[in-house]
C-alpha cells in the first residue's frame, strides 16, 4: 500500500519534466528598429515597425503621420484608399505598429520614409497631450516643463540632451575600466557626512540618527586599500539652501579614487584622459544629437593649469576686479577665469590648483611647501566649476593630527580611520558634478535643464 503512491509520484514528475517550457534568450522580434528600417537592404522592402506618434501632418488625400522612435524620427505615409485606417482614427500621442515599403524621400527625416499599408493602434491616450512636443523648441517656461516633465522629454530636443549626458557617463565608465578602475557602488545612508559642516539631509534610521551622503569620499578611500583604482556614479545630497541657475540638492556624482600616485597632477592628467576619450565617443556615437543641439565640442588636447592666488590676481588685474574673499573662488571669479584663459590660450577648461587648506575637507593633503594651502584642485569649464579634487592624507598619525588641529573628533568615522591605521598608500581623486559637465557641454543656462527630475530648494514633484 506505501509503494502505490510513490510510483504514482515518480509519473507525474516525469510528465512534468517531459512538459517544460523554457525560456532560451532574448526574443527576436519582427519590429525593426530605425537602424534596421534605414539600412540599404531595406529599400522598397515590406517592413514592420513601431513608434510613438509625433506629429500628422494631413493634407487630404495623403497625410505624413511622423513616428517617434528610441533612435529618432521616421516618416510614414498614410494614403487614403491604401491605408487600412482612416486618418481620422489616428492621434498624436498614439503607439502603433506600421507595416509598410521603404522608398527614398530626401525630404524625409534620413531621407526615407514607410508607405503605410496596415496600421494597429497598441495604445492611446486618454487625453490630448498637454504639451506640442513636436515644437522645434518648446515655447513654454522651464517650470512648465518641469511640472510635466514626462511628457516635455518627449521632444526630440529635450530627450537629444539626455542621450549626451548618457554618453558622457558611458565614457567615464569605458575609459576608467580601460585604466584599471574597478566600479563600486557605495551607501547613501550613513552616520556623519564625509565633507564636515551643516548641509547634510538628517534623517531617523531605525530610531538612529543618519544622515544623506554628501559624497561618497570615505567608502571610495577605504577601497582604495582594497582594489587600488576605484570609481562611482551616483546620487549625492547636499542639504544648502541655495537658489541658482548652478545648484541642485540632489545630483549624479561621477567619482574616482586612485592609489600609488606620485603627486595630485596625476588626478588631473587622469581626468583630462577621460574628457578626451569622451568628446571622441559623443563625436562618434553621439553625432545625430550634438547636430540637433548644435553643441560644439570643446578643445581639450591641452588643459592649463594655474594655481589659486595666481588665477585671483591674473582677473583681477586683467579686469580691474578688487579680490574680495582671499579664501575661495566667488562664480564671478569662476567666469572671468574661464573667460581669461579663452582670451589667452583658447582653453575651454583650465585646472585651478592649490587652494586654501582653510576652504578643503580634513583630508586634503596640504602642500609640503605652504601648509596654507593644498595639493587640491577645481576644474573649470566655460567658466564654471564642473569638478574637485586633489591628493589626499594617507598617513594615519598625519590625519589624527589634522583632525585634532581643526578641533574635530574622528567620532562616527572609526571605520574610515582603521583604513588609515592598517595601512594605506599614497592616492588622490575626485568628483565630478555630472549635471552641471552637460550643462556647460550644452550650452545651457541652468542646471535643471541638464537633470531629468530635478531637485532643489522648492521642488519634489514629479
Amino acid at each position: 500500500m506505501q509503494t502505490q503512491p510513490v510510483f504514482l509520484f515518480k509519473k507525474i514528475n516525469f510528465w512534468r519534466k517531459c512538459d517544460m517550457e523554457f525560456v532560451t534568450g532574448v526574443r527576436k522580434k519582427e519590429t525593426l528598429e530605425l537602424s534596421k528600417v534605414l539600412a540599404p537592404q531595406s529599400l522598397d522592402q515590406e517592413v514592420l515597425t513601431d513608434g510613438s506618434i509625433y506629429s500628422i501632418r494631413n493634407m487630404g488625400e495623403i497625410a505624413f503621420v511622423i513616428l517617434r522612435k528610441r533612435d529618432g524620427l521616421l516618416q510614414t505615409v498614410w494614403e487614403e484608399g491604401k491605408t487600412n485606417l482612416s486618418i481620422s482614427e489616428l492621434k498624436e500621442g498614439d503607439c502603433i505598429q506600421v507595416k509598410g515599403t521603404v522608398q527614398a524621400e530626401e525630404r524625409a527625416p534620413h531621407g526615407k520614409e514607410i508607405r503605410a499599408e496596415e496600421i494597429t493602434i497598441l495604445s492611446s491616450p486618454a487625453e490630448p497631450l498637454p504639451l506640442a512636443i513636436d515644437k522645434w523648441k518648446l515655447n513654454t517656461s522651464l517650470e512648465a516643463k518641469l511640472n510635466i516633465r514626462s511628457v516635455s522629454l518627449r521632444n526630440v530636443r529635450e530627450r537629444a540632451r539626455f542621450r549626451i549626458q548618457e554618453g558622457i557617463v558611458r565614457g567615464f565608465r569605458e575609459f576608467l575600466h580601460e585604466n584599471g578602475f574597478t566600479e563600486i557602488h557605495t551607501p547613501k545612508i550613513g552616520a556623519k557626512g564625509a565633507e564636515g559642516g551643516a548641509n547634510v539631509f538628517k534623517l531617523s534610521y531605525f530610531h538612529k540618527p543618519a544622515v544623506l551622503a554628501q559624497s561618497p569620499q570615505f567608502y571610495k578611500q577605504m577601497m582604495v586599500g582594497v582594489f587600488d583604482r576605484v570609481f562611482e556614479t551616483g546620487p549625492v545630497f547636499r542639504a544648502e539652501k541655495h537658489n541658482t541657475r548652478r545648484h541642485l540638492n540632489e545630483y549624479t556624482s561621477l567619482d574616482f579614487e586612485m592609489g600609488y600616485i606620485e603627486d595630485f597632477m596625476e588626478i588631473c592628467q587622469m581626468e583630462t584622459g577621460f574628457l578626451q576619450y569622451t568628446m571622441e565617443l559623443l563625436k562618434k556615437d553621439y553625432a545625430p544629437e550634438l547636430e540637433i543641439l548644435n553643441v560644439t565640442l570643446p578643445k581639450t588636447d591641452k588643459i592649463p593649469f594655474v594655481k589659486f592666488s595666481e588665477a585671483k590676481e591674473l582677473v583681477a588685474e586683467k579686469y580691474n576686479r578688487k579680490i574680495r574673499n582671499p579664501f575661495d573662488l566667488e562664480p564671478e571669479e569662476e567666469e572671468l577665469i574661464g573667460r581669461y584663459f579663452k582670451e589667452e590660450y583658447d582653453a575651454d577648461f583650465v585646472f585651478v590648483t592649490h587652494y586654501p587648506s582653510k576652504k578643503r575637507p580634513f583630508y586634503a593633503m596640504d602642500d609640503p611647501a605652504d601648509s596654507r594651502y593644498t595639493l587640491s584642485f577645481d576644474l573649470l569649464f566655460r567658466g564654471l566649476e564642473i569638478t574637485t579634487g586633489g591628493q589626499r592624507i594617507h598617513d594615519y598619525h598625519m590625519l589624527e593630527d589634522k583632525i585634532a588641529a581643526r578641533g574635530m573628533t574622528d567620532e562616527g568615522m572609526e571605520q574610515y580611520m582603521d583604513a588609515f591605521k592598517y595601512g594605506m598608500p599614497p592616492h588622490g581623486g575626485l568628483g565630478i558634478g555630472m549635471e552641471r559637465l552637460t550643462m556647460q557641454l550644452l550650452g545651457e543656462e541652468n542646471v535643471r535643464e541638464a537633470c531629468l527630475f530635478p531637485r532643489d530648494l522648492n521642488r519634489l514633484e514629479p
